[in-house]
C-alpha cells in the first residue's frame, strides 16, 4: 500500500485516471486486472488490498523496483544472462564460433558447432525463464505487459545468427527501462542496440553499399506506419543517415582500424555499439521534406527526433496501443485522444495509457478481448502459480505450448511482430490446441515441477473453484458455462472446464 501511495504522489500528470472507477463492481475490477496485468490472480479483486482502482492504475504507470518475491528473484539472479554482460558474452561466443569453424576434422567441427548452438539455446531458454517468472510474479504487471508489447513492436527473430545471445540484453536494456517512459528514448535505445542492428543488417550498411532494411522498418513499422506519408526517397535518405552505425566485438582498448585522422573525433563506441565515421555517407540529406542539419552520429539523433515527433507516429502508436489494450476496432475518437496526448507530452507512453484507461471504450471492452496465445497461457499460469519451486515448471510449459500455438517468445521470423487483432488466433486448430493446453494445465504447475514429479504420489491439482477470482467471475459467465462447470466431478475437471471456457479465452 505504501508503494501505491508513493507512486501516486509522483503522478500528478495522471490525475485523469480517476472517478470513472470509483463504483466498479468486484467482477469489473477482476476483469480490469485481467487486462492490465498478465492475468488476475487467485485473489481476484482483493489483490488491490484496499487501494482504489485509480490509485492502482496510477501506481502501475510508474513502477518501482524490479525485485520479485524472494525465491523467484534468487532464480533470476542465478541465470547467466543476469550476471554476464553482453560486452563479455558476445565476444566470447564469437571466439568460440571462430575456433569451431577452424577445426580441421569435419566431425570435430560439427561437434564444436553443436556446442555453440547449445550455448545459444541455453541463453534463449534463460531469457524465457526470466520473462515468464516476471509475468507471473512481478508486482509491476503493467510494465511487464508493456515490455511484451514493445518487444513485439520492435520485433527481432532470436534464431537469426547469434541473436539468441543478444535478446536478453535487448529486452533488459533497450525495452523494459523505457516501456512506460518516452517513446523517443525507447526508439533511440532500440535503434542503437546490437540486436536490432544485427537483425536488420545495418552492420553491413555503408556509404556506397547501402542497406535499407533498418531504415525501411524504422518508418513502416516502428514510427510513421505504412500509411505515414513517407516515400521511397525518405527510406533511402534514412538509410544513408544510418551508414556507419554498427557493432564491434573488439576489446575497448583496441583503437578502430583504418580510421582517417580527420574523422577520429566522430568515432563513437558504447559497449558493442560502434559508429564508424569512415563508413558513413557525409553528403547532405533531406528527410520528410526537410534538410538534416547535423552531421555524423548526431545526424541519426536528429532523424529519430523528427520521426518520433511526427503526427503520423503519434497516430500509429496510439492505434497499436488501443488495438492491444481495447480490441480489434478501437474507436476513432479514442485513438485521436491518445494521439493528442502523445504529441502534447512529447511521447510520454504512461500519459497516453492514462488517457486510454480513463476512456469509456476501455471500460466497455473489459472481458471482451480475445487473448492471444501468450496472454492466454500467462493468465492460466498466474491463477495456478503458487510462489514455490513448482512455478519453475512454468517457463518450460510456456515455451512448449507457445510453440504449438504458433506464438513462441522471440520467435516471429518477420520484423512486423505477431498480429494484435483476434482474427489471427481464432482458427479451429488454434482452439483445439488451447483446449489441449487447458487440459494439461488443469493438473496445476506442481505436477510438472521436476523435484515434485519424483515423488511417489502426484501433486494435487490447484482447486480454482474455491478461489476468490473464480467466485467473482463465474457468476457473471453464461448459463451454459456455469452448467458445464456444475457437472465437473473432480477438481482437475473443473479446472479444465474453467480454463477452456469461452469467457476465460477473453480478458
Amino acid at each position: 500500500m505504501a508503494a501505491v501511495c508513493a507512486a501516486t504522489a509522483r503522478l500528478p500528470a495522471f490525475a485523469a485516471v480517476s472517478a470513472g472507477w470509483e463504483h466498479a463492481t468486484p467482477a469489473t475490477v477482476a476483469r480490469l486486472l485481467d487486462r492490465v496485468t498478465w492475468g488476475v490472480t487467485v485473489q481476484g479483486p482483493e489483490a488491490l488490498a484496499g487501494s482504489s482502482v485509480a490509485a492502482y492504475l496510477r501506481a502501475q504507470l510508474q513502477p518501482g523496483s524490479d525485485v520479485l518475491p524472494g525465491l523467484m528473484q534468487a532464480h533470476v539472479d542465478a541465470l547467466r544472462i543476469s550476471h554476464t554482460p553482453l560486452t563479455a558474452l558476445l565476444p566470447e561466443l564469437g571466439q568460440q564460433l571462430h575456433q569451431a569453424r577452424k577445426r580441421p576434422a569435419e566431425d570435430g567441427r560439427k561437434q564444436a558447432l553443436k556446442e555453440v548452438r547449445q550455448v545459444l539455446n541455453a541463453l534463449q531458454e534463460e531469457t524465457t525463464q526470466r520473462f515468464v517468472l516476471r509475468a507471473l510474479h512481478s508486482p509491476w504487471q503493467l510494465r511487464e505487459k508493456m515490455a511484451w508489447f514493445w518487444m513485439n513492436h520492435f520485433s527481432i527473430f532470436a534464431h537469426k545468427g547469434s541473436l539468441r545471445a543478444m535478446v536478453a540484453d535487448y529486452e533488459e536494456r533497450a525495452i523494459r527501462p523505457h516501456a512506460l517512459g518516452r517513446f523517443r528514448n525507447l526508439l533511440g535505445a532500440v535503434t542503437r542496440h546490437p540486436a536490432m542492428l544485427r537483425y536488420l543488417d545495418n552492420a553491413k550498411n555503408a556509404a556506397g553499399r547501402i542497406n535499407e532494411n533498418l531504415a525501411r522498418e524504422l518508418m513502416e513499422l516502428h514510427t510513421l506506419g505504412v500509411d505515414g506519408g513517407y516515400t521511397q526517397q525518405d527510406v533511402q535518405e534514412l538509410a544513408r543517415v544510418l551508414t556507419g552505425v554498427g557493432i564491434t566485438l573488439q576489446p575497448p582498448s583496441e583503437a578502430p582500424l583504418r580510421l582517417r585522422p580527420a574523422l577520429q573525433r566522430h568515432y563513437v563506441r558504447d559497449g558493442l555499439f560502434e559508429f564508424m565515421p569512415n563508413r558513413h555517407d557525409w553528403e547532405p540529406k533531406t528527410l520528410l521534406g526537410q534538410p538534416l542539419r547535423r552531421e555524423g552520429l548526431a545526424e541519426l539523433d536528429e532523424a529519430l527526433d523528427r520521426l518520433a515527433r511526427a503526427p503520423a507516429t503519434a497516430r500509429h502508436i496510439a492505434r497499436k496501443l488501443a488495438l492491444y489494450l481495447v480490441g480489434d476496432a478501437p474507436p476513432a475518437d479514442l485513438v485521436a485522444a491518445m494521439a493528442r496526448t502523445f504529441e502534447r507530452t512529447d511521447g510520454d507512453i504512461a500519459a497516453v495509457l492514462a488517457t486510454l484507461f480513463d476512456s469509456p471504450a476501455f471500460a466497455a471492452s473489459l472481458g471482451q478481448r480475445l487473448r492471444d496465445p501468450t496472454q492466454y497461457l500467462m493468465a492460466a499460469m498466474r491463477l495456478l502459480a503458487t510462489g514455490t519451486e513448482a512455478d519453475f515448471a512454468a517457463p518450460g510449459l510456456a515455451h512448449d505450448w507457445l510453440q504449438r500455438l504458433s506464438q513462441p517468445l522471440y520467435g516471429r521470423p518477420t520484423p512486423d511482430g505477431y498480429p494484435l487483432d483476434s482474427v489471427a488466433w481464432v482458427g479451429s486448430g488454434q482452439m483445439v490446441t488451447r483446449f489441449d493446453a487447458a487440459r494439461s494445465l488443469s493438473a496445476g504447475l506442481a505436477a510438472y515441477a521436476q523435484p515434485l514429479r519424483q515423488r511417489a504420489a502426484p501433486a494435487a491439482a490447484t482447486a480454482l473453484q474455491h478461489t476468490m477470482a473464480a467466485r467473482t467471475l463465474v457468476p457473471t459467465w453464461s448459463q451454459a458455462t456455469r452448467n458445464a462447470l456444475a457437472q465437473a466431478s473432480t477438481e482437475r475437471e473443473w479446472n479444465f472446464l474453467f480454463l477452456s471456457a469461452p469467457e476465460f479465452m477473453h480478458g
